[in-house]
């Protein structure tokens, strides 16, 4: 039966229809906020995917060009795979939804959400959200929802609520908090470097907000909710972890993690599975199966009750303790910038290179505000750098959004593009891993931007923090920097990058059921605390400040402005003017509508060649200015000398020589190199110029 329902947010109207479109899937949303309409729909399978130990979700967040009115580009004029933003925001849709299905939970479930029409004052992005949020509430799907979500933003220190394209324009602050009814469960935050305190407050006014929200969908759900089937529960037998704790012990698994060398823990881990292989071969084969699963149980346990009641981590550091760290620059000789962060087994080297502001990124997504990105931040995680052997298939969704999460954290301190003409590349290679590769990747993509010379407004870190909870909320461990280990057992992965003065971007990814404000207070402090430590103790020491000069290897980029209604003349009927400058100099020219001109290249002399030829060719000519130039064209009359690429003048027979010549080819030849003096326009309004009132030396 279709139903609707409405309630007023942020201002514009928010409208969930349920049974109007989608009927067959477990759950359907067909969400209105403004002129936004977005189809957000929850289906399961019948049956758990067998022979796997996680819960199988999927997330898809599916961008239409037809919901801003364009026709895709390419050969197809179809929609092609996901773009980056497409990526991104299925994570954040994912991150808050996730741990709220049960553990044991194998049936696949996948989200869909299909993107119709696009109101640029509504997001579609947290439409999505909370329509994911909703047709999973009301489905038959197990969910332990639902979940609200907010995005807030922050001009002149005023919090906005869901801003509208032009308060994203002008805010400092972009913040997505996505709540349950009592807690936090996702923060994900890019920020001009926004005070902690200022954080706080904003994450806490959205978790408000969120409730009102919760309310709404509680209502949804009581009119429209399905009862949730039951499932397969697919835990691991009780008689066998009993068996494996009992032949193992406690103090024996102890051992066998407590050590702050990855390859031997994993060592001893083998061992113990190969034990248990042994015995389960004889005793019980239909146990063999279920022992890695078993034993991860048994590893988890042992972890979280080492760090929680006898507050020992794996590593023997302290729970605010970092693990050692170096900083070191120039790996790279030839390259503009390089910059490697090393924190215990994980490790990070960036690469930065330098273009033309032609190498801007162009994007063709819904959002019409942003159509090109200057700063790109691009992550690699291969396999050996977590001692594993796997084929490089290009980035997945990880990679995309660990390198999103560095682009974000320093996008707040580039210079703009008038103090620094340059489009700029990171690209941070995982080199090891054991622990927050993205923290990692943005203190090594800070070594790098200033060991390449880009003038940034200060330095940016990262760290994260985890947390280990108990039975109850005061019951809980924060634990800085954690290992891979810390992160697979525990409860939070947060994520916190700024510099001295504030935080330039947050993301939070927890396992439980949210948050309570105490937890995320002390979180983003401690992360403060490791920030500054990292900043002053480790990078500064290494590179301080940027360098003043550029690499050798760099291209140099110099901008002049001319008169807009000239950029024909320098461009040239179908490019041939513009294409003769760069052939003749090789420098990369680059040309905005307001008459900006960027010229580039790697000899300085070449580019004030270039811009000479601009220049001239952007000049209106006066009489007495002296030109060299070549001959390129010889008449009965005189010869055509071209100035500048696509700028001729005619000199006269008359004008060629003080002596009396009656030939053009007594003097000149095609090709000559002359210098020439303009007499102004003759009669048919050709530039006239003279060879004989100018030295020729």
């Amino acid at each position: 039966m279709y139903k609707s329902f409405s309630m007023e947010l942020a201002g514009r109207t928010l409208t969930v229809d349920v049974g109007r479109v989608a009927a067959q899937a477990n759950g359907a949303a067909f969400m209105h906020y403004g002129d936004t309409v977005v189809l957000s729909t929850a289906t399961a399978s019948e049956k758990p995917r067998e022979g796997i130990d996680f819960f199988p979700l999927s997330v898809e967040y599916e961008e239409k060009l037809y919901a801003v009115g364009k026709i895709p580009g390419g050969f197809n004029k179809r929609e092609g795979k996901a773009s980056e933003n497409s990526v991104l925001t299925s994570r954040v849709i994912d991150r808050p939804m996730r741990p709220l299905f049960p553990k044991d939970y194998r049936n696949d479930v996948t989200l869909n959400n299909l993107v119709m029409c696009v109101d640029q004052d509504c997001s579609p992005e947290l439409t999505a959200m909370l329509g994911s949020a909703i047709a999973t509430a009301i489905s038959d799907i197990p969910f332990d929802g639902p979940t609200a979500a907010t995005m807030m933003g922050m001009i002149d220190g005023k919090l906005v609520f869901n801003p509208t394209s032009a308060e994203k324009a002008a805010s400092t602050l972009a913040l997505t908090v996505a709540s349950t009814k009592e807690k936090v469960i996702m923060i994900e935050a890019g920020a001009n470097e926004i005070p902690e305190d200022q954080m706080i407050e904003a994450i806490f006014a959205a978790h408000e907000l969120n409730q009102k929200v919760i309310e709404f969908i509680d209502k949804i759900v009581a009119e429209c909710g399905k009862p949730k089937h039951e499932y397969i529960h697919c835990d691991t037998p009780q008689d066998l972890y009993d068996d494996i704790v009992n032949f193992i012990t406690p103090e024996a698994m102890e051992e066998a993690v407590f050590t702050d060398e990855k390859q031997i823990r994993e060592a001893n881990i083998r061992e113990i599975k190969n034990k248990l292989e042994a015995r389960y071969a004889e005793m019980n084969p239909d146990w063999i199966p279920f022992i890695d699963e078993a034993v991860y149980k048994f590893q988890k346990k042992t972890v979280r009750k080492m760090i929680l009641k006898d507050h020992k981590r794996p590593d023997g550091r302290d729970m605010a303790q970092i693990r050692s760290l170096a900083a070191e620059i120039d790996i790279l000789p030839r390259t503009h910038g390089s910059g490697m962060f090393t924190r215990g087994q994980t490790q990070v080297l960036t690469i930065t290179t330098l273009g033309g502001l032609s190498e801007t990124q162009r994007l063709d997504g819904l959002d019409e505000a942003e159509t090109g990105k200057r700063y790109m931040h691009h992550y690699n995680f291969p396999s050996y750098s977590v001692g594993e052997t796997k084929p490089s298939r290009g980035p997945g969704r990880r990679e995309i959004g660990h390198g999103a999460l560095a682009e974000r954290a320093l996008v707040p301190v580039l210079p703009t593009e008038e103090e620094f003409p340059y489009a700029i590349r990171t690209v941070s290679e995982i080199m090891e891993s054991n622990g927050s590769t993205s923290q990692g990747s943005i203190c090594a993509s800070t070594l790098s931007l200033m060991a390449a010379g880009v003038p940034i407004k200060r330095m940016v870190a990262g760290i994260s923090v985890g947390l280990v909870t108990g039975d109850t909320d005061d019951d809980y461990i924060i634990l800085t920097d954690i290992q891979g280990l810390e992160d697979f057992f525990g409860d939070m992965d947060f994520k916190v990058a700024g510099t001295h003065k504030g935080i330039t971007a947050i993301q939070m990814d927890i396992k439980i059921h949210g948050l309570t404000r105490e937890i995320i207070e002390k979180a983003i402090y401690r992360t403060k605390e490791a920030r500054t430590y990292i900043l002053d103790e480790v990078m500064a020491p290494c590179i301080s400040e940027p360098r003043t000069e550029l690499s050798q290897f760099a291209p140099k980029i110099v901008q002049m402005s001319i008169d807009p209604a000239k950029i024909g003349d320098v461009v040239g009927q179908r490019g041939k003017t513009i294409n003769a400058i760069i052939e003749q100099t090789g420098v990369k020219i680059d040309i905005t509508d307001d008459g900006s001109v960027s010229v580039g290249g790697v000899d300085a002399d070449s580019i004030e060649k270039a811009m000479n030829m601009i220049r001239i060719i952007t000049t209106d000519f006066e009489e007495g200015q002296v030109f060299t130039g070549k001959v390129i064209s010889i008449k009965e009359f005189g010869a055509f000398v071209e100035f500048a690429p696509g700028k001729e003048g005619m000199v006269h027979i008359s004008k060629i020589s003080k002596e009396r010549i009656n030939h053009v080819e007594d003097v000149l030849t095609l090709g000559d190199i002359v210098k020439v003096v303009c007499l102004g326009k003759d009669k048919m309004g050709r530039i006239s110029f003279s060879m004989k009132d100018v030295n020729q030396d």
